[in-house]
């Protein structure tokens, strides 16, 4: 079982800086561009919307912004990114739009909301579960027929962290291929992280899901950890961005990279 009093702590921690870390990684503004036009290709117009792991909400209130007539329930696990997400809504005048909850994804009974059109995580939220079919049991009473799923996930395969083994860095180059998980170090907590292919999402959600779309997430792009290289050649980053467009969609580019995004479609 996860200790999620840890990971609680660990992303407090992060939350302090987090928007700044996220606005100025070149990487990260990038990644996060693209997760954002593929869910708005399937956000209804007005939808019912619930974001898991929603950290600071830079998420969330991006799609309140251009789903005014939605409305928007955001949940996390972190004390300190939920401090932040509630004043962000209000600061942005976005409060009767957005609801905020503190819970993590292995407690969606205590939603109230049952009949949710598009569920959302970004970024490897859900990497922390260790078995993705206890959330999907929490998960599907909340939906709403023909609902939207669409998760970011890490998968065990990400091609710029295998090449560091040419660099002996072995630990890193292959974390993501031990069994069982590996341990994640962040703010000075360690917990288990766990990385997922698209089928394995697809077998714990069940046969009444359909995959509808998947892209790789920094298939050719360095990870954000390395926005070193991003700055530091930027003409040559902006090649890469664009061999990245080309082939995110195809295999194994849509499965080997830093991340994937995949939308499902829910049908009772």
């Amino acid at each position: 079982m996860q200790d999620f009093d840890t990971v609680n702590q660990a992303f407090s921690k992060q939350s302090d800086y987090f928007d700044d870390y996220d606005y100025q990684n070149p990487i990260l503004v990038y990644m996060r561009e693209q997760v954002h036009q593929h869910v708005l290709k399937f956000l209804p117009q007005k939808a019912n919307y619930l974001e898991l792991n929603a950290g600071t909400g830079l998420d969330v209130c991006f799609f309140a912004s251009q789903r005014p007539e939605s409305t928007f329930h955001a949940t996390d696990l972190s004390d300190g990114m939920i401090q932040k997400l509630q004043k962000k809504v209000v600061s942005l005048s976005l409060d009767k739009q957005i609801s905020v909850q503190q819970c993590s994804f292995l407690e969606l009974d205590k939603v109230e909301n049952k009949q949710f059109n598009y569920v959302f995580s970004d970024f490897g939220g859900l990497n922390c579960a260790k078995d993705l079919k206890e959330v999907a049991t929490k998960l599907i009473p909340l939906l709403a027929d023909g609902a939207y799923l669409t998760w970011v996930i890490m998968p065990p395969i990400c091609p710029w962290e295998l090449i560091t083994a040419l660099k002996f860095r072995f630990s890193y180059a292959f974390r993501r291929l031990k069994l069982g998980g590996t341990m994640a170090h962040l703010e000075g907590n360690y917990f288990k992280t766990y990385y997922f292919t698209p089928s394995q999402v697809e077998k714990a959600l069940g046969n009444n899901f359909k995959k509808i779309a998947l892209e790789g997430l920094g298939a050719i792009i360095p990870p954000p950890e390395r926005e070193d290289f991003a700055k530091a050649k930027p003409i040559f980053f902006e090649k890469l961005k664009k061999w990245d467009e080309k082939v995110r969609y195809s295999f194994p580019f849509n499965t080997w990279a830093d991340h994937f995004i995949i939308t499902l479609q829910y049908q009772k």
